[in-house]
């Protein structure tokens, strides 16, 4: 048993604070004595100047490691994001904390909402942050936007928000929800981790001793998550292996399932430059670091053909030219309006495609006023945003199926409406046990585009069965040319045409094709 006090040092901030009586709690519970001290970091003085401004890397933890070294404090409470990948000689991470949501949030002042917007934000908006990562990733996002600097402690900065400094501002989710302040008068947006990719190990608490208390680690390692450990282990590899801090434009997500390693990475060069996406799956952790590092480092530009027209604000086009790609998109289908005459009052609407919700709404559709809606793809359920209605589901893998099963137990004995394309396929219908309580409907019909020319490209990204099945009729895929299927339904067509062996993306939107472009 140690009979000593043991001193927490932690900084002033109401979150820093927050997470050392988190930790000094914990200790309690295991019959330690413990009291809080606070230190003053560089970060903390300096509020003046960005992130990416500030020299040398752990301004938020150093002068509390010196404590560590000096003895003046025995246990150092940090945000393991802040901390530098490599701790000073003498110290080491003794315990990680279980994950808090590791996403990012949005607060958007509701006079700026805008539901047509990528994340809701109005057109020309000044977005606050003082991180290059966010910075980067925002504007392939949103490239309209200004970027205004945001320092301070999570309040301050809410506050500059609240006085109309900005019209939206962006902040880690762990950090609000551990404050559990009221946003009520704001617009808040939850930014998906798999798609906003966070710092390495954001969400996640550090706690540092010195490497000679052993007596002190023996209590400390009680209170370490072995499966965060593990996961926030390949975030901060790949930070290490690009000797970065918290200021380099390096976002890493992993997460583990079934034993499998799967990670999302946006690396860019400057925080206004476009950021490389990546997207990875592993059994191991041994080298998949290394892996990931390394591709990054090679990526090379290909000229891209993908089966859809691109808008100029396209996501993948954007973010592949910028990084040196040729990209032409070109759609070998056009879709024309089915006109319907009455619209069945369902508990449910599900929403396959942007051209079904697109063919729907136009027609004015006479809903129930507690009508939900579920979609597949992030583009689909932006698309109904644009119609002022929210996605109550979000189906977003590649496997159809599996959206399905997943839709169908979410629904149980409620009632569907399917708006969809003439003669489509109906594989979300397909999962249903009762197929009494769903009902399809035509609104829209998929016909061929006759002059289109076939551009020639190292890489085809397909979007669709049926910009397949226009593709073979103007040419063939030759065995040089890598191949990209949109879903299981696309590259079931595409086998169907002796095609195998064609990469799928880990989401149905243009981030996940994207990624998967980056990955060949």
């Amino acid at each position: 048993m140690i009979d000593r006090k043991i001193i927490i040092g932690s900084r002033g901030s109401d979150l820093a604070l927050w997470q050392a009586n988190y930790v000094l709690r914990k200790v309690q519970k295991l019959g330690l004595t413990a009291e809080i001290k606070i230190i003053t970091t560089q970060g903390d003085a300096i509020q003046d100047l960005s992130f990416d401004k500030l020299e040398g890397k752990g301004f938020f933890t150093k002068e509390i490691e010196d404590a560590l070294l000096n003895k003046e404090i025995d246990l150092a409470v940090h945000s393991h994001k802040d901390l530098p990948t490599t701790s000073p000689e003498g110290l080491k991470i003794a315990a990680v904390s279980e994950r808090e949501d590791a996403a990012e949030l949005l607060l958007i002042r509701k006079e700026c909402v805008d539901n047509g917007m990528k994340y809701l934000f109005r057109k020309n908006a000044i977005v606050g942050t003082s991180s290059a990562r966010r910075k980067s990733q925002l504007l392939a996002f949103r490239n309209d936007i200004k970027l205004e600097d945001l320092r301070g402690n999570v309040p301050t900065r809410i506050q500059k928000l609240r006085d109309k400094k900005y019209h939206a501002i962006m902040l880690a989710a762990a950090g609000v929800e551990r404050l559990r302040i009221d946003l009520s008068e704001f617009k808040v947006v939850r930014l998906d981790p798999k798609e906003f990719i966070p710092a390495p190990a954001q969400g996640v608490l550090g706690l540092q001793i010195r490497e000679d208390d052993h007596e002190l680690f023996e209590y400390i390692n009680k209170l370490n998550s072995e499966k965060v450990e593990d996961t926030i282990g390949v975030e901060r590899k790949v930070l290490n292996l690009f000797d970065g801090g918290c200021q380099l434009p390096l976002g890493v997500y992993c997460i583990k399932e079934e034993n499998k390693f799967k990670v999302w990475t946006s690396k860019s060069d400057t925080w206004d430059a476009m950021p490389k996406r990546l997207y990875f799956e592993s059994f191991t952790d041994e080298g998949f670091a290394q892996k990931i590092v390394d591709k990054l480092n090679t990526i090379t530009g290909l000229s891209v053909l993908i089966t859809r027209d691109l808008k100029a604000d396209s996501f993948f086009k954007n973010v592949l030219e910028g990084n040196g790609y040729k990209v032409e998109g070109v759609s070998f289908i056009e879709t024309k309006k089915v006109d319907i005459s009455k619209t069945p009052h369902t508990d449910w609407v599900f929403f396959a495609s942007s051209n079904a919700v697109n063919h729907f709404f136009v027609q004015n559709p006479e809903l129930k006023p507690k009508t939900k809606f579920g979609v597949i793809g992030k583009s689909t359920e932006q698309e109904l945003k644009k119609h002022n209605r929210n996605a109550a589901f979000v189906g977003s893998v590649p496997d159809t199926k599996a959206v399905g099963k997943k839709f169908a137990k979410t629904v149980g004995a409620e009632t569907v409406l399917f708006p969809q394309a003439k003669g489509g396929l109906r594989t979300i219908q397909q999962q249903f046990e009762d197929v009494s309580k769903l009902t399809d409907l035509v609104v829209y019909e998929t016909v061929k585009k006759e002059n289109e020319k076939l551009p020639q490209a190292d890489v085809l990204v397909f979007t669709s069965p049926s910009n397949v099945e226009s593709f073979f009729e103007k040419g063939k895929i030759s065995v040089s040319q890598k191949v990209i299927a949109i879903g299981k339904s696309t590259e079931k067509k595409l086998s169907e045409h002796g095609i195998q062996n064609c990469l799928l993306p880990a989401s149905f939107d243009e981030v996940g094709l994207a990624e998967a472009v980056f990955g060949i």
